[in-house]
C-alpha cells in the first residue's frame, strides 16, 4: 500500500489572521456570542443564578457540534444527580456538623473514583457530580434550607447554557467532527500498513513503535462517543469508527505475529525435532498473510462506512480497561485533599469561607479528569490569579459601574474571544489554561443583573478563590497523587494477572478482537504514565509482551471453542490442557495432532492450527523479548 504524497500539494492553506486560523476564529465568536445569549435568557428570565449560564457556555466550548451536544446531555445528566444527591445529603446530615463535611469529602471520593473508571465526556460527568455538590450543598452549608431553590436555579442555568451552545452552533454551522475523525483514522491506517509492508520486507518489529501505534488508536476512543450527537448518522458513523479501530489493533497484532514467526526452521530449537514444525511455521506464514490482508479490508471497508454514514459491515464494541485500584487509590486521596482543606477553615475560624471550599471541589473533581492531577492543580494555581486580574479589570475599568447590556457585551468581547482562541491551540497545556482562566474569570466576575460592584466583596472572593488552588497544591504535597512508576507497577501487575488467569475453555463476554482492543487501552495508560516517570522503553517491552499473549490465547481459545462441538472435540481438548502448561513444545505438538487429525475427517482447522502455532512461538522462551526477528519478503 503507498501512501499517495502529491495529493497533498494542491491543498488550500487554510486564512490566517493574528496566527489564528479562521476555524478558531469562528470558534472564538460562537463561544462569545453562545456565553450573551446565555447572560440575555437569564437576565430576562431573572434567574437566581445567571453567572452559571455563561459558565456552562465556557464549559461547552468545544470546536465541533457532536462533542459539544454529547458533553451538553452529560452535563445536564450530572446536574440532576448532583442536584439530588445535595438535597439527600444536606436534607440528613445538615445538623451534623464535622460529620456534614466528612459526608462531603466521601461523596466527592466516590465520584472521583467513578471518573477514574471512566473516560471523556463520561468521566467529566462523573467529576461534575461533586462539583455540582459543592456548587449547592457546600455553599449552603448554612442554610439547608436553601439547597432545593438553589438547585433548581443552578439546573435552570445550566439549561439555559446548553440551549444557548446549541442554537449558536445551529445558526453558525458549526463544523461536525466526523470528517476530522476520519482523516486521524485514515492516518492511523496509512501508519500501521506502512508498519506491516516494513515487517513484511524484511523489517524489525518494534514494540516501542507499534505500542506507539495502538496508544493513537486507544486515545482515539472518548471522542468517538461524540459522533452519536453530531447527526441521524451519527450513531452509524460511531459504530463505523468504533469497527476501524478495532480492526487496526488486530491488524498491529497479527503483523507483530507475523514478525514473531522464524523465517526458516531453525536447527537447534526444541519444538523442530518434530518434523511438521517446518510445514507447520509455513502453513502459518500463509495464513496469516490472509489474516493481515482480510483485516485491512475490515478496516478499509469501516473507514469507508464512516466518511459515508453507513452501518459498518461487521460492528464491534470497543471496551475500555479501568485500574479499579487506581480509581479507589485516587478516590481515597481526593476524599482526604478535600477533607484537609475543610479542617483547615474550621481551625481557621474564618466566615463566608463557603466560596473557597466549594472552588477546592471543583478543582479536586476536575483534575480527576486530567492524566496528571498534580499538573492541572498548578495550572489551576496560574489561571486563578489570571482570572482575578481580568475579572477585576472588567469591572472597575471596562463596566465601572454601568449596567447596560450592550456594554456588557461589548466589554466581554475581547476576554472571551481571546480565552476561546487559546483553547483552540493545538497545545494541551495552554487550551487547558485558557479554557481554566475563562471559566474562573466568569466565576469570580459573577455577571449580575443589575451588577455588583462591591470592592471588599470582590476583593475577598478573589482572596479565597486563589487560596483554594494553593490549598489542593499544598495537600497534593502532603499527600501525593499517584506517581507514575505506581501508576505503570499496578497497570503490569494486573496484565500479568490477567494474562496468567485466562483458560483456555472459559468463555468471555469479549471477542478476541474487542479483547485486544480492551488491552490496547491499557497499553495507553502504560505510556501516558510512562511519560511522567523514569521508567525506560523495557516497560514498553513488557506490556506489549503481555498483550501479545493474551490476545494469542483468547484467539486460540475462540478457535478451539468453534471445534468442540466437531469430530475434533478430543484433539481439541488435548489442546487446551497444553495451553494451560503455556510450554511452546507442547503447544506445537498439540498444533501437529490437531492437524493430523483435520486431515484424517476430512474437515478445516487450518485456522485453530495457526493460532496454537503463534501460541508455540509467544510462549517459546529463546525467542526475543521484544518478540521480533528479521524477516524475509512475504
Amino acid at each position: 500500500m503507498q501512501m499517495n504524497a502529491t495529493s497533498t500539494v494542491t491543498e488550500a492553506r487554510p486564512l490566517v489572521f493574528a496566527g489564528f486560523p479562521a476555524s478558531s476564529w469562528a470558534f472564538a465568536i460562537r463561544v462569545w456570542l453562545a456565553s450573551l445569549v446565555a447572560l440575555y435568557a437569564s437576565f430576562w428570565l431573572q434567574l437566581e443564578a445567571p453567572s452559571s449560564a455563561a459558565i456552562t457556555v465556557a464549559i461547552l466550548a468545544l470546536p465541533t457540534r457532536g462533542q459539544g451536544f454529547e458533553k451538553a446531555g452529560y452535563r445536564l445528566l450530572a446536574t440532576f444527580i448532583g442536584v439530588a444527591a445535595s438535597i439527600a445529603i444536606a436534607g440528613t446530615f445538615s445538623q451534623t456538623g464535622g460529620l456534614l463535611l466528612a459526608v462531603f469529602s466521601i461523596w466527592i471520593g466516590l465520584c472521583v473514583y467513578a471518573a477514574g473508571m471512566l473516560d471523556g465526556n463520561r468521566a467529566y460527568a462523573a467529576a461534575l457530580c461533586c462539583i455540582t455538590v459543592a456548587l449547592i450543598a457546600v455553599q449552603q452549608i448554612d442554610s439547608p434550607l436553601q439547597v432545593f431553590p438553589s438547585g433548581v436555579a443552578r439546573g435552570a442555568a445550566i439549561a439555559i447554557g446548553v440551549l444557548a451552545v446549541a442554537l449558536v452552533n445551529d445558526t453558525l454551522g458549526a463544523p461536525d467532527y466526523h470528517p476530522v475523525l476520519a482523516a486521524r483514522l485514515g492516518a492511523l491506517h496509512h501508519r500501521v500498513m506502512d508498519f506491516a509492508q516494513d515487517i513484511a520486507g524484511g523489517g524489525v518489529s518494534s514494540a516501542p513503535i507499534a505500542a506507539g501505534m495502538l496508544r493513537d488508536i486507544a486515545a482515539l476512543r472518548p471522542e468517538i462517543a461524540s459522533l452519536a450527537a453530531e447527526s441521524s448518522s451519527g450513531a452509524a458513523r460511531s459504530a463505523a469508527a468504533r469497527s476501524a479501530m478495532v480492526d487496526l489493533v488486530s491488524v498491529l497484532f497479527l503483523t507483530r505475529a507475523f514478525a514473531a514467526l522464524p523465517a526458516t526452521s531453525t536447527t537447534g530449537r526444541p519444538a523442530d525435532r518434530d518434523v511438521g514444525a517446518s510445514g507447520l511455521i509455513k502453513m502459518c506464514r500463509v495464513w496469516l498473510r490472509s489474516e493481515i490482508i482480510r483485516k485491512n479490508t475490515d478496516a478499509r471497508s469501516s473507514l469507508d462506512a464512516l466518511r459515508a454514514g453507513t452501518d459498518p459491515i461487521r460492528q464491534w464494541r470497543a471496551p475500555l480497561y479501568r485500574s479499579r485500584r487506581i480509581a479507589a487509590e485516587s478516590g481515597v486521596r481526593a476524599a482526604i485533599y478535600f477533607a484537609l482543606a475543610a479542617i483547615f477553615f474550621v481551625m481557621a475560624g474564618w466566615p463566608n469561607t463557603e466560596i473557597c471550599l466549594s472552588l477546592v471541589a471543583v478543582i479536586i473533581g476536575l483534575g480527576s479528569t486530567a492524566p496528571n492531577p498534580r499538573g492541572f492543580t498548578i495550572q489551576a494555581v496560574i489561571a486563578m490569579p489570571i482570572a482575578c486580574l481580568l475579572a477585576g479589570i472588567l469591572k472597575y475599568f471596562v463596566f465601572n459601574g454601568v449596567s447596560e447590556f450592550q456594554l456588557l457585551a461589548i466589554g466581554l468581547a475581547p476576554v472571551i474571544i481571546g480565552l476561546a482562541l487559546l483553547i483552540s491551540l493545538p497545545n494541551r497545556t495552554l487550551s487547558s489554561l485558557g479554557r481554566l482562566t475563562l471559566v474562573f474569570t466568569l466565576v469570580v466576575l459573577a455577571p449580575t443583573n443589575p451588577q455588583s460592584y462591591d470592592p471588599q466583596v470582590f476583593l475577598v472572593t478573589c482572596l479565597f478563590a486563589c487560596l483554594s488552588s494553593v490549598l489542593v497544591f499544598a495537600a497534593q504535597l502532603l499527600l501525593p497523587s499517584l506517581s507514575g512508576d505506581r501508576r505503570i507497577r499496578l497497570l503490569l501487575g494486573e496484565a500479568r494477572t490477567e494474562l496468567s488467569g485466562i483458560n483456555a475453555g472459559q468463555s468471555r463476554h469479549l471477542a478476541p478482537e474487542e479483547a485486544a482492543f480492551r488491552d490496547a487501552t491499557r497499553i495507553e495508560q502504560i505510556i501516558t504514565a510512562n511519560d511522567t516517570s523514569a521508567c525506560n522503553d523495557q516497560v514498553v517491552v513488557e506490556a506489549m509482551r503481555c498483550f501479545d499473549r493474551a490476545a494469542i490465547l483468547r484467539r486460540c481459545r475462540a478457535e478451539l471453542g468453534r471445534l468442540a462441538a466437531s469430530p475434533l472435540a478430543d484433539a481439541a481438548r488435548a489442546v487446551q490442557d497444553a495451553l494451560t502448561l503455556r510450554n511452546g513444545r507442547a503447544i506445537l505438538a498439540a498444533a501437529e495432532a490437531l492437524r493430523r487429525a483435520a486431515a484424517e475427517s476430512n474437515r478445516f482447522a487450518n485456522s485453530a492450527v495457526a493460532e496454537l502455532v503463534l501460541a508455540s512461538v509467544a510462549f517459546d522462551p529463546s525467542q526475543p523479548a521484544t518478540g521480533s526477528s528479521q524477516r524475509k519478503q512475504l
